[in-house]
């Protein structure tokens, strides 16, 4: 009986343990997900139909602190990145004061209408900037060259270039409290077995950039690309050797 007992009360314990590690899912609309990360952190996934690519889901973030919020990447139109919005103040209460891109294409930067009627602040590397005008595209408000340090709530974004990967102009996002890095679609999931679109980046200097981006940020703990699932620095080395192997996609 004891021992039984004793295998019921281990049994308890592992399943306290795991609920403690289930990571929170919404579902916000149709096409948009919530990933609860940690106490202040959010993955944002959005569906979209995107051409020839067909129906690509795209990771964005969210960094909350205290009542407001901190956008990275939108979805790829404004009515959904109005969905988003409405849903952080109305279901979250948190509203949204600032935003940052990690590259000009639409699933980092389609919403940018919505942001910028909704009195929301945009920062961007200055080269995203460039392109965006260049694109006939709405432009961010901000621009910055090589690096950005806000201080958001005591929290400090930390936004960096690092080089051209996966377009001329992506950067990388790291959130020290969090110990989290929004690396975009410069860095690939486990899954990928080539670097995908690449027809606006730079195959030649791709390894280059991962493999600064490897150095610069040995310890982070979460590692988020701009398609696919997150996991850790895993992911960086297996961007670094598709990178250096050369696997663009044929497309």
């Amino acid at each position: 009986m004891k021992s039984i007992l004793f295998f019921l009360m281990a049994c308890l314990i592992h399943l306290s343990g795991l609920s403690q590690t289930v990571i929170k899912r919404v579902h916000v609309s149709k096409d948009i997900e919530l990933v609860k990360l940690s106490d202040n952190a959010y993955v944002h996934i959005s569906y979209a139909d995107m051409g020839r690519f067909g129906r690509v889901a795209s990771n964005g973030m969210v960094l909350a602190s205290g009542r407001e919020a901190f956008l990275f990447d939108t979805p790829t139109t404004d009515a959904a990145t109005k969905e988003l919005v409405s849903y952080l103040k109305d279901s979250l209460k948190l509203r949204v004061v600032g935003f940052v891109p990690n590259h000009w294409h639409s699933d980092c930067m389609g919403g940018l209408n919505c942001i910028k009627t909704s009195g929301i602040e945009s920062y961007a590397c200055q080269m995203t900037i460039d392109i965006a005008k260049a694109q006939d595209l709405p432009v961010p408000a901000h621009g910055f060259r090589d690096s950005l340090l806000l201080n958001f709530g005591g929290k400090p974004i930390c936004c960096y270039y690092l080089g051209a990967a996966h377009s001329l102009d992506n950067i990388v996002v790291w959130m020290p409290t969090e110990q989290i890095l929004f690396a975009g679609c410069m860095v690939k999931g486990i899954s990928n077995i080539n670097l995908g679109n690449t027809e606006d980046g730079d195959v030649t200097s791709y390894p280059i950039t991962i493999r600064r981006v490897m150095d610069k940020f040995p310890n982070a703990k979460l590692v988020v690309p701009g398609h696919g699932a997150w996991g850790g620095i895993e992911l960086l080395k297996h961007t670094y050797e598709l990178a250096n192997s050369g696997r663009a996609s044929k497309r």
